[in-house]
């Protein structure tokens, strides 16, 4: 037992943290990746740019933010006027730390006649020296309507951009970063699985390195890869993502079977996101009755980043090309 938990023995957790819910009218979001047990407890579930959404549309005047630290940072980006919290400030990502600001100032400096198509698995600072964010769900519809002769910088993900590279025989040049839990997929263990579960599709996000994808059925967002869940014909489904995400799969169709893709040994937790783990119940009732840790971002960066996410959103409905954005060659904006 640690000492928070020790401090907090004797306490109902769930009803602790539906008193303070009212009493600070807060919103509770969870990512599919989070435990079972904060999952169940939340207002929202669902993948990181869907939850910042909900909650700048929530009558509410507290974001508690079950998740990593670039999503709580989405949010308070998209809802300034918000108080938003991260039980854990320590949940951060492997992607987002792996591109460091002013590493990739750098490289946009060094190829100025490039546009900076980013995924949202990165800083505040990153977004705000980006063009346009994408995420999972919509960096195939907004990479279509670039054209082909526009140059692009695709960051951080390098699995992610090499998918969409190879999806649109685009050249997209690619900042190196990966993300810990796709990563640690082994080609080896799906194939056994799979011969041990003959005609299970496999469900694979974008993420995962080229030999996951090669084997998957469905490649896709996590809010995505749900979606297929609800609708695959067969009785098992292997999933290559965050497990926690099956917990939701397993609400939705309890009658279906669904089997996480393995890691080296077959048997490792190595799938498990280290960083979302990090949030607990405990954590997120001190929280919330202290209202910290908090999320702070400056004003002028805020703005800064905002533009790339309102580039993301307008564009991702259709309406409006990166021509309408003015897009231009890069100038820093931080």
């Amino acid at each position: 037992m640690n000492a928070l938990t020790k401090t907090l023995s004797g306490l109902d957790l769930r009803t602790e943290i539906d008193r303070l819910r009212k009493e600070r009218n807060a919103v509770i979001l969870a990512h599919y990746y989070q435990r079972p047990e904060l999952q169940d407890l939340a207002d929202f579930v669902g993948d990181s740019l869907e939850l910042s959404r909900k909650a700048a549309a929530a009558d509410a005047e507290v974001i508690a933010f079950c998740g990593v630290k670039f999503m709580a940072d989405t949010a308070k980006i998209l809802s300034p006027e918000k108080i938003v919290v991260l039980p854990d400030m320590n949940a951060g990502c492997s992607l987002e730390d792996s591109c460091p600001p002013e590493k990739f100032k750098a490289f946009r400096e060094a190829h100025p006649d490039h546009i900076a198509l980013t995924y949202i698995n990165c800083s505040t600072e990153v977004k705000a020296l980006s063009d346009v964010i994408v995420t999972s769900s919509s960096a195939e519809t907004i990479l279509a309507q670039i054209p082909p002769e526009q140059k692009i910088i695709f960051g951080p993900d390098r699995h992610l951009g090499g998918y969409l590279n190879r999806k649109f025989g685009r050249e997209m040049l690619l900042w190196p970063g990966v993300c810990i839990v796709h990563e640690a997929f082994s080609e080896t263990e799906l194939l056994k699985l799979m011969a041990q579960n003959p005609g299970a599709p496999v469900a694979a996000h974008p993420e995962c390195p080229p030999h996951i994808i090669d084997h998957a059925n469905y490649v896709g967002s996590t809010s995505g890869i749900l979606s297929y869940a609800k609708n695959f014909q067969g009785q098992t489904m292997i999933v290559a993502t965050e497990p926690h995400i099956i917990h939701q799969m397993s609400l939705a169709i309890p009658d279906k079977t669904f089997i996480g893709a393995p890691g080296a040994d077959g048997n490792c937790n190595c799938n498990i996101c280290p960083y979302m783990a990090l949030n607990t119940m405990e954590k997120l009732y001190v929280s919330l009755r202290d209202l910290e840790p908090r999320i702070e971002i400056a004003e002028p960066l805020r703005l800064a980043a905002k533009k790339s996410l309102d580039a993301m959103l307008a564009m991702a409905s259709g309406t409006v090309g990166l021509g309408d954005l003015g897009a231009r060659p890069f100038k820093a904006m931080i």
